[in-house]
């Protein structure tokens, strides 16, 4: 199979759904071979056809050791790691439990981490590869009610930074990716529970220069260019792809 990332193996965690489906299948499309590692199984229709399901609890730090393991042993190696899957929920700093912060840290921020520093003998052995986190325009603002949810992707991004400075000389590279609105089965949900679902889509298609709301597959596009050799010079940034939202600023409403 030819593609920009013939003959590549990648894990994506999270890659059954949203966002992480979009990289998935971008992926197989150009060429590699791709392990989606996530607690449940993902639809039918994304097994088979160079796509391996990995059953892993993201919060028990065996799990991703045993994942990667399992990745390497029947692909024979790793070309990419998608530090994608995160979890995300709403309360302020006084509502929140010491649980409820751990667990997000443990997700959105410890995972990545294990994650990341089990790829890293496999990279090498391959003389090198790519590591692509999935931060968020919230790791640079914040909508309210998410202190912690902001404070994981902060990380995430300050992390991409310097694991791109500490295994740059090897040839393993970190970027991040930083998305806003992206239509998914869970937003849709979100927009549906509203008393007002219709106005709620028209104030979201408002904020967006482009026009239009983001689409997994948006993200994969991107995904795949930060994983492929043409992205060969770029390691340590964060790239916002959020239709313009962020740079649009906002008016006062009558």
């Amino acid at each position: 199979m030819t593609g920009r990332l013939a003959g590549k193996v990648a894990i994506v965690t999270g890659g059954g759904r949203g966002i992480g489906a979009g990289i998935t299948r971008r992926f197989v499309e150009e060429g590699a071979k791709v392990a989606v590692v996530q607690r449940n199984p993902p639809p039918d229709a994304m097994t088979g056809d160079g796509v391996l399901f990995v059953q892993a609890d993201l919060s028990w730090p065996q799990d991703i050791a045993n994942a990667v393991a399992t990745v390497t042993e029947r692909f024979g190696g790793l070309d990419i790691l998608v530090n994608n899957a995160g979890i995300m929920f709403e309360k302020t700093v006084e509502e929140m439990t010491e649980q409820d912060w751990d667990r997000m840290m443990a997700i959105n921020l410890k995972a990545p981490f294990l994650l990341t520093r089990a790829a890293m003998p496999h990279l090498r052995r391959r003389g090198g590869g790519s590591i692509v986190n999935i931060g968020s325009i919230e790791g640079l603002g914040s909508n309210p009610g998410h202190p912690a949810y902001s404070a994981s992707k902060a990380g995430i991004h300050g992390f991409t930074a310097a694991v791109a400075v500490d295994h740059g000389p090897e040839g393993i590279r970190c970027n991040a990716i930083a998305p806003g609105w992206i239509n998914s089965d869970l937003s849709e949900i979100y927009i549906e529970s509203m008393a007002d679902s219709g106005r709620v889509r028209r104030e979201l298609l408002a904020m967006h220069p482009a026009g239009r709301l983001g689409e997994p597959r948006d993200v994969g596009n991107l995904a795949v260019w930060l994983a492929s050799d043409e992205s060969g010079f770029v390691t340590g940034q964060v790239y916002v792809i959020d239709g313009g939202r962020t740079k649009k600023l906002p008016l006062p409403v009558a």
